[in-house]
C-alpha cells in the first residue's frame, strides 16, 4: 500500500519568525489518526528568520534528526555539543534522561529552511548525546546513501537508536532506483525538491510525501530531477 501525503494538506502556521509545516500532530496541530508512522513521530519543515530561533529548551526520550536544506542552524545542548549545521549534513540527538538545546538560525541575512525529525527510541532512559557529521553529497547522485541508522555503519552515517535508516538521494532527470524491502517493514519517502513517480504509478511534487506497507519492491522514477529522502522504518 502506498498513501501520497500533498504538502498542501499539512499543518501550516506563520509566526512571523518562524513558518511551520507539520507532517504528523505537534504543538498547537493535534489529530488523533494522525500521531506517527511507525517509529517516525515528528516531521517539521520550518523556515526560521535571521537571528531567530528556538530558545534553551528541554527534551525526553527521543531521538532527534535534524537536517538544514538552506541556511544554517547553530546548536547548542548542556552535554557540551555546540555546532552550527548546513546544507550537506546531519545532526542526531539523543534526549534520553533529559537534554536541554537551543536552535538559532545564526545568519544575519539568509532565511534557514531545517528539516526536523522525531523518533521514538528503541528503549527509554537513554545516556544524552549529540552526533553531527557531514555526508558526501556526490554520493547520493543516482543512490541511496545511508546517513542515518543503527543498521549500516560508515563514514556518512550517524548512529540512531532505533532499528531504521535514513537514506538521501539526488536522482538525475530520466534516472531510477529500486528499494527492496524487507517484509513487514514500512517505507517513508519525502520529496524535498523535484518530482517522483512511485511504481510506475503514484506521482509526488515538492514537498510531497509518502507512507509505504506491504510492498518488497519500489521502484522510483524521476522525469525531471529530484531531490529526496527514503526511511526504512520497523
Amino acid at each position: 500500500m502506498i498513501k501520497i501525503y500533498p504538502a498542501e494538506n499539512r499543518y501550516s502556521a506563520n509566526h512571523g519568525w518562524l513558518q511551520c509545516n507539520f507532517s504528523f500532530s505537534f504543538a498547537d496541530y493535534h489529530d488523533p489518526e494522525n500521531m506517527n508512522f511507525g517509529p517516525l513521530r515528528v516531521f517539521n519543515d520550518d523556515y526560521i528568520q535571521p537571528k531567530e530561533g528556538f530558545g534553551t529548551h528541554p527534551h525526553r526520550d527521543m531521538e532527534i534528526v535534524t537536517f538544514v536544506v538552506k541556511g544554517q542552524l547553530q546548536h547548542k545542548d548542556n552535554t557540551g555539543g555546540e555546532e552550527v549545521l548546513r546544507p550537506g549534513e546531519v545532526q542526531r540527538m539523543t534526549a534520553g534522561t533529559g537534554i536541554l538545546h537551543s536552535e538559532i538560525n545564526s545568519s544575519e541575512d539568509e532565511v534557514a529552511n531545517t528539516l526536523q525529525l522525531w523518533f521514538l527510541p528503541s528503549e527509554r532512559g537513554l545516556t544524552p548525546s549529540y552526533e553531527q557529521k557531514a555526508y558526501n553529497q556526490e554520493a547520493t547522485k543516482n543512490d541511496l546513501l545511508p546517513v542515518v541508522s543503527n543498521r549500516i555503519q560508515s563514514e556518512d552515517t550517524v548512529f540512531i537508536h532505533q532499528d531504521m535508516t535514513i537514506y538521501m538521494s539526488n536522482l538525475e532527470a530520466g534516472n531510477s532506483l529500486t528499494f527492496n524491502q524487507e517484509e513487514e517493514r514500512k517505507i517513508y519517502v519525502f520529496l524535498i525538491e523535484g518530482d517522483l513517480v512511485l511504481n510506475e504509478e503514484y506521482r509526488l511534487k515538492r514537498r510531497d510525501a509518502a507512507r509505504i506497507m506491504n510492498i518488497k519492491d519500489l521502484k522510483i522514477v524521476s522525469e525531471s530531477g529530484a531531490n529526496f529522502m527514503l526511511m526504512d522504518l520497523p
